[in-house]
């Protein structure tokens, strides 16, 4: 029996729910207006200030809810890029997401946004907002599998920063680059543990660390003025001296929205600083662990 839509007004928005350790990605298919601009940051510009109210039906209730998150494809200036890509939350548009990276290489081969997959790995450039990042797709007998990726320069921007957190006192964090900044504190100097307490509590805290370093430490990007802002707050459980064991963090971000899986952009970062800090070494890898969901991505710092 082939099903009709019945007489609608106004857009009409075609997406792809997926997800990756727990965390949605809603990728848009059709629908939206052009988006303007001559490159990936321009267009973010301009869906943020012209078609915002389309991210606001597709990330909100009652077609969304507070924690979802989307993926707009767009054109890329990039001649290698096999695509561009804008992200959106609950709060507005980010500049680097892990999960959803992951998400959209395993789509881009499973739409035929790649003509010509290769076995054992396809290689899918995506051109984010902070620049290009090249995902890696198992690929075998014509099915897509894991997915890994190369993202942009990581970096320690500062470490043992001292911010005053309203209720808190006096709180150090690290703050780090994996394609958007993080503050890193650990969650036992708020007495949480980051698998154990409520999510509320979480969120409460690691929201008032945000707040307290985006009113007191001037962020720089040494490339776009654009990608200097904190993006959100990780509380993890303090184990940042290498370890086989998995370590557990928990990502707040945008307006409190807390991240299902170990997020991607944020285990960037945290490699970026244990390696600055010499708790790893190139090449090591370690394993991190959501403290929302338990889903576990791998990370490791490589030179390029």
């Amino acid at each position: 029996m082939e099903m009709q839509l019945p007489p609608h007004e106004g857009d009409e928005l075609s997406v792809v729910d997926m997800h990756t350790g727990g965390e949605p990605l809603r990728v848009i298919l059709s629908g939206y207006p052009e988006v303007k601009g001559d490159s990936v940051l321009s267009k973010r510009r301009y869906v943020r200030e012209h078609l915002d109210h389309l991210r606001r039906v597709l990330m909100y209730e009652p077609r969304g809810h507070y924690d979802m998150y989307g993926a707009l494809i767009v054109d890329s200036e990039l001649p290698e890029a096999d695509l561009g890509v804008l992200f959106m939350h609950n709060e507005g548009y980010s500049t680097m997401c892990g999960h959803a990276v992951i998400a959209l290489g395993r789509f881009a081969v499973d739409y035929k946004l790649v003509r010509e997959p290769q076995s054992p790995e396809t290689q899918v450039n995506i051109h984010c907002p902070c620049g290009l990042v090249k995902a890696f797709v198992e690929y075998s007998d014509g099915k897509t599998g894991g997915v890994r990726f190369l993202s942009v320069p990581a970096f320690a921007f500062a470490t043992d920063v001292t911010v005053t957190v309203e209720g808190f006192g006096d709180v150090t964090v690290d703050i780090s680059y994996g394609g958007a900044f993080y503050a890193f504190v650990n969650a036992q100097r708020f007495g949480l543990d980051v698998t154990e307490s409520r999510t509320r509590d979480l969120v409460d805290a690691a929201t008032a660390v945000t707040n307290a370093v985006k009113s007191q430490v001037k962020l720089h990007h040494p490339s776009s003025d654009d990608l200097a802002f904190l993006y959100g707050t990780i509380l993890t459980d303090g184990k940042d001296n290498y370890s086989c064991d998995p370590t557990a963090n928990t990502c707040v971000f945008a307006e409190a929205q807390v991240d299902r899986s170990p997020t991607g952009s944020g285990v960037t970062a945290r490699v970026a600083l244990q390696y600055h800090k010499g708790l790893i070494q190139l090449n090591q890898t370690r394993t991190f662990q959501s403290g929302a969901t338990g889903s576990q991505f791998t990370g490791k710092a490589v030179e390029v």
